[in-house]
C-alpha cells in the first residue's frame, strides 16, 4: 500500500453567501481575506447538525463578514474534492451558495478567521477572487441581481 494514500473519505457540506449592495449604480459584493492565507473568497462554512443551508449561509455571512443579509434567492452548489493533510483524509465538499441582499452591520466586526472584509465592485470581485468556483457563483450572483434590477 502507497505511504501516503488517503486513509479515509469525508463528505463535507457547507454554505454561503453572495452579500451583495448597490451603490449609485454600482453593485458590490462582500469578499473575504481569511486570516494567514492569500486568497480572496466568498464567506462560507460548515452546516452544522440540525441546521438547514440557508440558516448556515446566513449565519457564516454575518460571523465572517460582520455584516447582515436576507436570503433573496439560491445561486446554486459547487462541488470540489481536496485533501485534509493532519487526518489523512481525501473530502468531498459541496458548497450550496444563496445571493443575499446587505441589510446593516459593519466590517469591523468580523471574527478571527477573517483578516479583512472588501466591499467590491462585481466585476472587479470576479478578477480577484482566487477560485474558479467563487467566479463562476458570482457571475450567476450578478445575473441574478441584474434579473430582479429590472
Amino acid at each position: 500500500m502507497a505511504k501516503n494514500k488517503p486513509q479515509r473519505l469525508k463528505i463535507q457540506v457547507s454554505s454561503g453567501g453572495v452579500l451583495f449592495k448597490k451603490e449609485n449604480n454600482d453593485i458590490k459584493i462582500a469578499i473575504i481575506k481569511p486570516k494567514g492565507k492569500k486568497i480572496l473568497t466568498l464567506p462560507k462554512g460548515l452546516v452544522e447538525k440540525n441546521e438547514s443551508p440557508e440558516v448556515t449561509a446566513l449565519r457564516e455571512v454575518t460571523e465572517e463578514t460582520g455584516l447582515e443579509g436576507k436570503i433573496i434567492k439560491k445561486i446554486g452548489d459547487v462541488s470540489y474534492w481536496f485533501y485534509i493533510k493532519e487526518e489523512n483524509a481525501k473530502a468531498k465538499k459541496t458548497v450550496h451558495f444563496y445571493l443575499m441582499e446587505y441589510l446593516k452591520g459593519r466590517p469591523e466586526d468580523h471574527d478571527w478567521e477573517v483578516e479583512e472584509v472588501l466591499w467590491m465592485p462585481v466585476d472587479e470581485a470576479i478578477k480577484r477572487v482566487t477560485y474558479k468556483t467563487d467566479r463562476e457563483i458570482i457571475k450567476k450572483a450578478r445575473e441574478l441581481i441584474l434579473e430582479i434590477s429590472e
